[in-house]
């Protein structure tokens, strides 16, 4: 692996563990949440929240975005906030990127994160005979759109099951279980909007 390769793999780390700790910590002590409360709202086990606030867990993007949905917020909202402006530009190297510890996923966000509901661009890497992992449904009201770059894409959406091709774009309503897999032969790659609608 290169250098630059290592690089991005022990920042993916870090956002997944440290930084996604400490935020989880912060916002349920802010808004005076407990374990048990956030445990019951999210479906993730007091005693995974407990590892995952202390650094200790470096938690799946199915159980980040569980978490999320504990505080109704989204993934990207949950790892921190920027301050509004009317131009933000995002560089390459300071990109937030995810990586799933179990299925090498990774989710690297191309919009701000804001705190608040609104709009999220995102870019994932399927590796080869991978897959997202079922992320729970979103609120009513929260639509997602997606176009595969690169590959040949499963999304199965609450049961239902579509393969998308390069170029092919799909919309649905994310108020379902939903997960992404990859059909194809080599790595799939694909971009997402995420719109709450200010659920």
């Amino acid at each position: 692996m290169s250098e630059s390769g290592t690089r991005e793999n022990s920042k993916a780390e870090a956002v997944s563990a440290e930084r996604l700790g400490s935020r989880v910590k912060d916002l349920r002590k802010r808004r005076g949440i407990t374990l048990e409360a956030l445990a019951e709202r999210s479906g993730v086990s007091r005693a995974m929240l407990s590892k995952v606030e202390r650094g200790e867990k470096n938690p799946t993007l199915v159980v980040a975005a569980r978490i999320a949905e504990g505080f109704a917020v989204t993934l990207s909202g949950l790892l921190g906030t920027e301050e509004r402006r009317e131009v933000i530009v995002v560089p390459r190297e300071k990109r937030m990127v995810m990586k799933d510890p179990e299925t090498g996923f990774e989710r690297q966000l191309l919009s701000p994160s804001f705190g608040a509901r609104g709009i999220e661009f995102v870019r994932n890497v399927v590796p080869k005979e991978s897959t997202s992992g079922e992320f729970p449904p979103h609120r009513k009201g929260v639509e997602e759109y997606l176009v595969v770059e690169r590959g040949r894409l499963r999304a199965v959406l609450g049961g239902e099951e579509h393969v998308l091709e390069e170029g092919d774009a799909l919309f649905f309503e994310a108020d379902v279980p939903h997960r992404f897999d990859n059909a194809g032969e080599g790595e799939c790659s694909y971009y997402l909007v995420i719109s709450s609608g200010g659920a």
